[in-house]
Parts: structure tokens; sequence; C-alpha cells
């Protein structure tokens, strides 16, 4: 294990340590206007939301490791208290990444970018046409963080108007995860599409407790066969099994690998089925 003191690291080193361990990071695809009118449009992957009651967003458009200078964005909020942040989905990513040169102070993002800017209703900047959801917000607070390169500004927002496209949602009303397409930011030049394989459902106890790894036999927390995720699994079953169950599940699979077999039970999500078989 290396261990690194961050206050003896160059920026731009802890910069791409910070960035390759923290992801994938959701994207803000910032809308802003200065004082005068002109549009801004930007991406910051230092972006997430913080609460629903309050609707709040928080992303930090942070100074140039190379200049120290401020970016555009956070001028602009600082002009005009308002920005709409848009989702970025896989069909966007290559003009969003071309929405992240430095272009000159006062050049439109929407013009060089070729998105198309849909008025909002209740703040000044532009929506972006093709992201499936658009959130116009309101300002409450900016949080300095420091003034040399590197440094964040934290831009507190909250959500007074949501549009999201109709193609995006389920049945229920919903943000189908499957659908949306949304990408994120990794280390480097890298990126993550949510997408296909690389989603998975896992239910989260809300309502309920596990037995927990610690209530696990030995035997089946020192296995070298189960891993930290078959673990989790078994911890996850609210209670422990019966004697009765136990013998029942034992007895049906009677002259096999009890461990492997568990294994294959775990995969199919009957984790009650095989802690009885190894209990």
């Amino acid at each position: 294990m290396l261990s690194l003191n961050p206050s003896e690291l160059t920026i731009p080193k802890l910069h791409q340590l910070l960035l390759g361990s923290v992801g994938p990071r959701p994207i803000c695809f910032a809308s802003t206007v200065d004082k005068d009118g002109n549009r801004n449009l930007a991406p910051f992957s230092f972006f997430n939301v913080f609460s629903a009651n309050p609707p709040i967003l928080v992303f930090s458009p942070a100074r140039s490791g190379r200049t120290g200078e401020s970016k555009d964005t956070y001028k602009n909020v600082k002009e005009v208290a308002e920005v709409v942040i848009n989702v970025v989905t896989y069909n966007m990513v290559q003009q969003m990444s071309l929405a992240s040169s430095p272009f000159p102070k006062g050049v439109d993002e929407f013009v060089k970018t070729g998105f198309t800017p849909i008025e909002s209703e209740l703040v000044k900047p532009a929506r972006v046409k093709e992201s499936p959801v658009q959130l116009e917000c309101v300002v409450e607070n900016i949080i300095e963080l420091g003034q040399e390169g590197g440094a964040g500004n934290l831009i507190i927002c909250k959500v007074v108007k949501m549009h999201i496209q109709e193609n995006a949602l389920n049945e229920h009303g919903q943000i189908d995860q499957t659908k949306i397409d949304l990408v994120a930011r990794m280390g480097g030049d890298w990126y993550c599409r949510a997408n296909g394989e690389a989603l998975f459902e896992l239910v989260k106890p809300l309502t309920i407790c596990g037995i927990g790894v610690d209530a696990l036999p030995e035997h089946i927390r020192l296995s070298h066969i189960l891993t930290g995720n078959d673990l989790g699994k078994l911890g996850n079953v609210e209670e422990a099994p019966s004697h009765e169950s136990s013998t029942e599940i034992k007895t049906k699979y009677a002259g096999q690998d009890s461990i492997l077999v568990a294994k294959e039970l775990l995969n199919k999500e009957l984790a009650k089925e095989a802690l009885a078989l190894l209990w």
C-alpha cells in the first residue's frame, strides 16, 4: 500500500490521483450567462445532488491548475446567480467534450458545439434541448475554497424547475436507468457509460436489517472461496436459518460441494437458501 501526504505532492499529481480514485463522477453541464446576457456552456465533474428537501445540487468550477484563472462559469454566476444544469448522455458526449475547450470569454459554446439552446421558464440561462433532463436553478451560495490553481468553488444551487423528456421515463413516472444512457467522468481521458451490462440492481436495506457478516459462522467468514460480495449477500439475510430449514436444504444438495452450490445460489440471488446450506 502506497501512503502519500497530499501536501508533499504537486497539484497536477494530486489532481490525477484524486480524479483517478473517485469515480465515476456525474457531469454537470452548466449553462450560465454574464451580466450582459452572453451565454456560456461548460461541463464539470465535481458535481452531485445533496438534498431533496430543499432540492440542492452542488458543482465546483475549480481554478485552472496551470494558470490559476477562474472559469467563466464561476464568473458568470457571480454576476447572474442562476444556472441550468443539464445531464449528459452518451449521444451528447462528444459535443459536451468540445464545450470544455478553453474558448475565450464571450464565445458562445452553444454555437461552437452545435447544441440547441431553448429558453428557460424561471431563469435567464438557456437549456440544452438535447439533454433529457434540464434543471433550472438559482444559486443559493458560493463557497470559495482557495485562491491558487486547483482550488474549487462550490456553487450551491436550488432547483426551481425540472424538465424531463418523457421517453426517459418508465411506466411509473420514474427515470428509467436503462433508457437514459448517462455518462460519467473517470480519471484522465476516461469516461464511463451507464448502460447495458454496466448496470446492475442492488436492493437497498431501507426498512430491514440483515444479520451481518459478524453473525456468520467462522467456517463461512473465513472461507477462501466465498468473496466479500458473497459474504455481503449472506449478511443481508434477515435471520439465521432454522435447524429444520438448514437440514432440508442440506438433504436437497447431499453429495455436492456445499460451498460451490452456495455460490451458484448466491449468483441466482437465493441468499436465504445459500445460507441455510452453509449454516
